[in-house]
């Protein structure tokens, strides 16, 4: 097997799901008969209520789990018959921000934010341009050289936002990540995602927030006993090509 299998397949979505299934251990299915795909470039919400199965979900699009029936393609590939010792080349193009942060207590603010291009071999010149402005971006410019268990829980999770979208990935996979932000800074840090998504980025966001929904009003893929529908979009219902660009965006 070469490395070549994880190149985009042309034309093909960036995740398909088929009649997938994921239970843990003897339990009973969290996820049940899941079939869906994300279109390249396109941006979603994933709503549900709390334990519906939203994490679940988004583990098996970032390889943290695999499927205990169904099948699933990420980029075109079949998950299923990639040994594991590729994954992580496969995860180099999928960003994540998670719900407990998952940060390096031992880094600064700036190096973790700098550690995904730092594994993909970019000059530390480059590093430091790209992350000081995506630093400043998310209002943290004061705390760079900070390490991160001095940092707020807010301020936590906009350094991992940070560092899931700072090498632009191929898809990109939030997990309720402006829970610990007030409305205004949620907005913004959506803008951020809205920008990545223009660049070609897939992105698909988990939320409880109603604000957020009706405001930004993405199509949603609702889980409900871990069954997934689509749902139409809420509130204004425009496509992410009319939101602001950064500039305007920063006045938020």
């Amino acid at each position: 097997m070469t490395l070549s299998i994880f190149k985009n397949q042309k034309n093909a979505p960036i995740v398909t799901f088929e009649g997938v299934g994921l239970r843990y251990s003897e339990g009973p299915e969290v996820l049940r008969d899941i079939d869906f795909s994300l279109e390249p470039g396109s941006i979603h919400f994933l709503t549900g209520e709390s334990g519906a199965g939203k994490t679940s979900l988004l583990s098996l699009m970032y390889l943290d789990n695999r499927p205990t029936r169904g099948k699933v393609r990420l980029f075109g590939n079949p998950v299923e018959k990639t040994e594991r010792k590729y994954l992580p080349f496969i995860r180099r193009k999928i960003g994540v921000v998670f719900q407990d942060f998952r940060l390096l207590n031992h880094l600064s603010t700036f190096d973790n934010v700098a550690l995904p291009l730092r594994i993909a071999g970019v000059k530390e010149s480059e590093i430091r341009k790209h992350v000081g402005e995506l630093i400043k971006w998310v209002g943290l410019s004061a705390q760079i050289n900070a390490k991160v268990t001095t940092l707020s829980g807010g301020q936590k999770q906009r350094v991992a936002i940070a560092r899931a979208v700072i090498n632009r990935p191929a898809l990109l996979l939030a997990d309720e990540p402006t829970g610990n932000v007030d409305d205004e800074l949620a907005k913004r840090l959506l803008h951020l995602f809205i920008e990545l998504n223009k660049l070609g980025t897939t992105v698909l966001i988990a939320t409880h927030s109603e604000p957020l929904i009706h405001h930004f009003g993405f199509e949603r893929l609702h889980l409900e006993h871990g069954r997934l529908t689509h749902l139409p979009a809420l509130g204004n219902s425009l496509s992410p090509k009319n939101f602001k660009t950064k500039k305007e965006a920063e006045n938020v």
